[in-house]
């Protein structure tokens, strides 16, 4: 190779590089939107439920319909992404967000609220699946191979749709606390509108469009038949779980196996699947990949949720106290990502899951030290090491999900990703509910951190198997 060609080459690398490097931090800054906005609104719901006069479990909703909304839409809005154009799906997107942000902050009725927050929770999902879409083909460009040279952009993701999740309730309380509710709606604008002009200036247009014949039939291309037999299982799912606290309601969990049978013998038989069955089965360690992702959220949520229930019921600290002592249970996790992403960088993405379980284990354990006296730096220890957990396990997931999916598949298998962690997040909320249905006690922590390490042992075990990650 000539020296003239050795420096187009690392000229061509350069620019790559730093297209990467742009697109990554769009992406990022869009995926943003949908985790922080399903925690964030969790500290308004009080003054949400004041504003129109109505109680806490009818507030609560706002929660409910944004996982239920975001559990159907991002395997859909991957499936979009595929089809019509990961970046046309992304702007589409930020522009529902936008929209609807608009309308939840002047929104004159409950009934209309929550409307518009289904709508700003699909609009949202649209950032995964179409990012990790768009880093894909941004990345068959270069040369170099796509795990080492996506590594660093993933974990940038990763922070920012898993970790930056436990930092919502912060920034709307701080919100909340210097302005009415509807300010958690208007943070969105400013983002979502920056995200807009970048990804016009910076992130490539799509290939060429699909053949008009195979986007004529709107209905066709995204097998709305899929979507409701999905739906209605995972709704039916979530509405089981939920009533478990109050009394279950059994007659629901025989429309789950009922609808996930019609819905597998539905996408077998056609040629546009909104779940790909096949892919599933054939694939192996992406399917565990899912398995590990929504054990994994079960464990973080009924932790993230359980433990500031513990500390301002059982120890008694103000909301304050309690934010600084989660702090590391987010801070940490955004800190060792980074450390993530260089193991992945030396070996491949199962080092840094089987390390992130083996931390995950501890923790949950040490939680059964915890007690009514209890000193706080034990407390920040301990909180400490689950988000070490954190940042490891889902930087590796991410990037197994990366590795173990085609790149025409990449958009609808980053939508499943994030279902899945919708799932786990609804397992949580179930488990929380029966162990505190009564009051928050500190036995009722212990029960958790038992559950929550028997998990994580699981996950270490399917961790260390090669066949299944």
């Amino acid at each position: 190779m000539t020296s003239s060609t050795k420096s187009m080459a690392a000229a061509k690398g350069a620019d790559h590089q730093k297209l990467m490097k742009r697109v990554t931090w769009v992406v990022a800054l869009a995926v943003l939107l949908n985790p922080l906005n399903s925690s964030m609104i969790s500290v308004a719901l009080l003054k949400i439920g004041a504003d129109f006069g109505i109680g806490i479990a009818t507030v609560t909703w706002l929660v409910s319909s944004f996982y239920l909304a975001a559990t159907v839409g991002q395997p859909l809005m991957g499936k979009l992404a595929d089809i019509l154009g990961p970046r046309r799906v992304f702007s589409i997107g930020m522009v529902i967000v936008i929209v609807s942000s608009l309308l939840s902050a002047s929104a004159t009725s409950f009934g209309w609220l929550l409307v518009l927050r289904v709508v700003q929770a699909f609009g949202s999902t649209c950032a995964f699946p179409a990012g990790l879409s768009i880093l894909r083909s941004v990345t068959r460009m270069a040369d170099d191979r796509e795990d080492k040279s996506s590594a660093s952009s993933l974990g940038l993701i990763s922070i920012t749709s898993n970790v930056m999740a436990a930092f919502g309730p912060t920034l709307g309380g701080l919100l909340v606390a210097y302005s009415e509710w509807q300010s958690i709606f208007w943070i969105n604008i400013p983002i979502a509108v920056l995200v807009l002009i970048l990804v016009f200036k910076w992130v490539p247009a799509d290939g060429k469009a699909q053949p008009s014949e195979e986007r004529k039939s709107v209905l066709h291309l995204i097998d709305l038949p899929g979507i409701i037999l999905f739906s209605g299982m995972f709704i039916s799912l979530m509405l089981f779980l939920i009533s478990l606290g109050r009394g279950a309601q059994w007659w629901l969990l025989i429309i789950v196996p009922l609808a996930a049978t019609l819905l597998i013998v539905r996408e077998l038989r056609t040629d546009k699947p909104f779940l790909d069955v096949r892919m599933l089965a054939s694939n192996i360690r992406l399917t565990f990949v899912y398995v590990q992702y929504a054990a994994l959220n079960m464990v973080f949520y009924s932790l993230y949720f359980g433990l500031p229930l513990w500390l301002g019921q059982v120890r008694g600290y103000d909301p304050q106290m309690v934010g600084l002592l989660m702090l590391p249970f987010a801070g940490i996790g955004v800190l060792t990502t980074p450390l993530a992403v260089r193991m992945i960088g030396r070996s491949n993405y199962r080092q840094p899951i089987v390390v992130g379980s083996i931390v995950l284990v501890i923790g949950t354990l040490l939680l059964l030290l915890l007690g009514d006296d209890t000193p706080v730096a034990i407390i920040l220890l301990v909180t400490a090491i689950i988000g070490i957990s954190n940042g490891m396990n889902n930087m590796g997931l991410s990037s197994a999900l990366y590795s173990n999916t085609k790149p025409e598949d990449i958009g609808v298998a980053a939508g499943l990703f994030q279902t899945f962690r919708s799932v786990g997040s609804i397992f949580s909320t179930s488990l929380l509910g029966l162990i505190f249905g009564g009051s928050v006690t500190t036995s009722g922590l212990h029960i958790i951190a038992v559950v929550a390490a028997v998990i994580s042992a699981g996950l270490l075990a399917v961790a260390c198997s090669r066949r299944f990650t």
